[in-house]
């Protein structure tokens, strides 16, 4: 059973875009969102000198979005060096302890999951050159920072990012199977997935037709093409298959890829019954 949440933000410097605090109701730990700009701002904050576990976020030239996880006996310090070391990130979110209880062996078991779990979710390209080393510690510190790593994946993703957020919920598979929606099609399409959230996700091992129709729109053509390159979808055997799960704005998009032609995903996705999304959608409000 899931319970409510009480979040308290913070905005330092009075503004949205600028530096702030974020924490979770009878929790030791605190977050503070900062933009790369404001870092030198940050002498005024002296709990920054602590021990803590950060986040540098930022994108490439195509849009995709970066992550480098770190930890830092000296997080202020460590975030000054990145200024001039790395130049890919525009903002840091770091978490520290409150009652100055998190120490280098700690931190280094948190980096490490962290490291593990953004890779496992696959949503965010990982900037780290190496892979964290985890830290040996005791059976009750590990519960201690595995509950410490609940609350940043909440708050993290509650300040705008969703690096260590499922692309799906895996649920009982009577569940799954009751709730997965398809297509089959013409041209080899044979493609399974969900409405989530973020977006329409379609499921690893889907199929996509091959080849597309000359009608396909150009813009959904490209999408194709640079998921090929990507490795999103590769070929196997005699046809085109997701090699992960991948979310994608619209279920139109999706059945539009899905079936190599321009498709209305609310009436082409459909349960195991025959229930299109569209009518399943008016059902559920």
């Amino acid at each position: 059973m899931k319970f409510g949440k009480t979040i308290k933000l913070f905005l330092i410097d009075g503004e949205p875009n600028g530096r702030m605090t974020c924490e979770l109701s009878n929790w030791t730990g605190k977050a503070y969102k900062i933009p790369r700009i404001k870092v030198k701002d940050c002498t005024d904050r002296p709990d920054l000198i602590n021990p803590g576990v950060y986040l540098l976020f930022g994108k490439d030239e195509n849009g995709k979005e970066l992550v480098y996880i770190g930890e830092a006996e000296s997080v202020y310090k460590r975030l000054s060096q990145h200024l001039t070391q790395k130049d890919f990130w525009n903002e840091a979110i770091i978490f520290i302890s409150k009652d100055e209880n998190l120490n280098k062996a700690h931190i280094k078991y948190l980096e490490s999951r962290l490291f593990e779990i953004a890779k496992a979710v696959n949503r965010y390209q990982i900037e780290n050159n190496t892979t964290p080393t985890q830290s040996s510690i005791s059976e009750s510190d590990k519960a201690e920072m595995e509950e410490f790593i609940q609350n940043i994946k909440i708050l993290v993703n509650t300040l705008g990012h969703k690096v260590f957020e499922e692309k799906r919920v895996i649920k009982s598979s009577k569940e799954e199977a009751k709730e997965t929606f398809l297509i089959k099609a013409a041209r080899g399409a044979n493609a399974r997935g969900k409405p989530t959230a973020d977006g329409f996700v379609a499921y690893k091992g889907s199929q996509i037709a091959d080849p597309t129709v000359p009608s396909m729109a150009d813009s959904f053509k490209k999408l194709r093409e640079r998921l090929i390159e990507s490795g999103v979808i590769e070929k196997q055997h005699a046809s085109y298959k997701f090699t992960e799960d991948y979310i994608f704005s619209s279920p139109s998009t999706a059945a539009t890829i899905v079936m190599g032609r321009n498709a209305n995903g609310l009436t082409e996705w459909k349960l195991k019954d025959g229930t299109a999304l569209k009518e399943y959608e008016q059902e559920k409000q």
